[in-house]
This record gives structure tokens, C-alpha cells and sequence, in this order.
């Protein structure tokens, strides 16, 4: 198992995908960066620490000892970002839990995976190719998709209706309810749970 090792200063990467900037702040393809950054304020803390090529915090959140981050490499290279921190940290890909946005799903569907192709996202896709593997979990918060004839790359960069930033809100709630529970209690009740 890649980067296997229980004696780690830290036992999970939960890792939110996005692109830095302000251009891109509250974009659809942020869903992963809103998502930690409610969980880091939920905690009463700031992913304001730089290293591994992202912002990032040690906390404790679901039992045990999570460094919860940010990759600022933008989106298609988040993988660099992922494999230093677990390098660094000897996390095995199995407690590397990605959050990231999915054009297949409904706005603010979510769904828990304990594994799986990169399903055209670029962010996992790189992920997978610096891990070496696409064994890890993830929870994916649907975006929808634009209407017929719609562009793709406008969609995902673009911000959601104010209708849609409410029920948006709620999945990063569930999100986070979602990630304690695959930290806590493994991906399968997750799943049950959640999907």
C-alpha cells in the first residue's frame, strides 16, 4: 500500500478541491475549498498554514488527527499537492478523502465513493496518477450540468444562482457529516447513509 504506515503524526488527508484566487472563489468547481472551509470554521480555525503546496490545518475532527487542506496548484495538478502530504506524512491512499464537485449529480447531491475512475474530473485524475492509484474515498457534491448546448468549462467556473448557493450550503453540511462517517466508521455505513 502506498505510503502505508499507522505511526503518522497524522492518521487521514481530507483534501477539498478548487482552484485558488478570487476570480474563482465561490465557482462551482470549488465546491471541495467551501466544503473545508466550513469544516475549518466549524472548528473554530483557518486553513492558513502553507506547505505540501497548499493551505492547510491539523485538526482533530471525527476521532482522529486530520490534516484538512486546500492544493493551491489550481485544479489539474492537485495530485502534486496530495502526494507531497502523504508522502510527508506516510498516509496510506486509503485514508486520502477527496471532496470535489460533480457536474453528473444534481444540484447539491452527494455521494460517497471508496474508490473509482477519475469520471473526466481533472483534479482526480491527477490525483490518481501522483497516488498510483484510484483506491481512495471521495464525496462528490453534484453541480448539475448546463442546459443543452451549454459550455462546460463556463459552467464549472461559474457561480451558482442564489437558489442554488442555498441548497449548495446545505451538501457541504451533509459533506462534512458524510467525511466524519467515513473517518469514523468506514466508507460502507457512509454510503448507506448518505447516498
Amino acid at each position: 500500500m502506498l505510503f502505508g504506515n499507522k505511526n503518522s503524526a497524522v492518521d487521514w488527508l481530507v483534501v477539498g478541491l478548487g482552484n485558488p484566487g478570487q476570480k474563482y472563489a465561490n465557482t462551482r468547481h470549488n465546491m471541495g475549498f467551501l466544503t473545508v472551509d466550513l469544516l475549518a470554521e466549524q472548528q473554530g480555525v483557518k486553513l492558513n498554514k502553507v506547505k505540501f503546496k497548499s493551505a492547510y490545518q491539523v485538526l482533530a475532527f471525527a476521532g482522529s488527527k486530520c490534516l484538512v487542506m486546500k492544493p493551491q496548484t489550481y485544479m489539474n495538478l492537485s495530485g502534486e499537492a496530495v502526494r507531497e502530504a502523504a508522502q510527508f506524512y506516510k498516509v496510506p491512499a486509503d485514508h486520502v478523502l477527496v471532496i470535489y464537485d460533480d457536474v453528473s449529480l444534481p444540484v447539491g447531491k452527494i455521494r460517497v465513493r471508496p474508490s473509482g475512475s477519475a469520471g473526466g474530473h481533472n483534479g482526480i485524475k491527477n490525483i490518481i496518477a501522483h497516488l498510483g492509484t484510484q483506491e481512495f474515498p471521495r464525496i462528490k457534491i453534484g453541480t448539475g450540468a448546463p442546459g443543452e448546448g451549454g459550455d462546460m468549462i463556463d459552467w464549472v467556473i461559474g457561480q451558482p444562482s442564489q437558489a442554488e448557493r442555498k441548497i449548495l450550503l446545505e451538501s457541504f453540511e451533509r459533506a462534512i457529516e458524510a467525511a466524519a462517517c467515513i473517518i469514523a466508521s468506514g466508507c460502507q455505513k457512509a454510503m448507506n447513509d448518505f447516498n
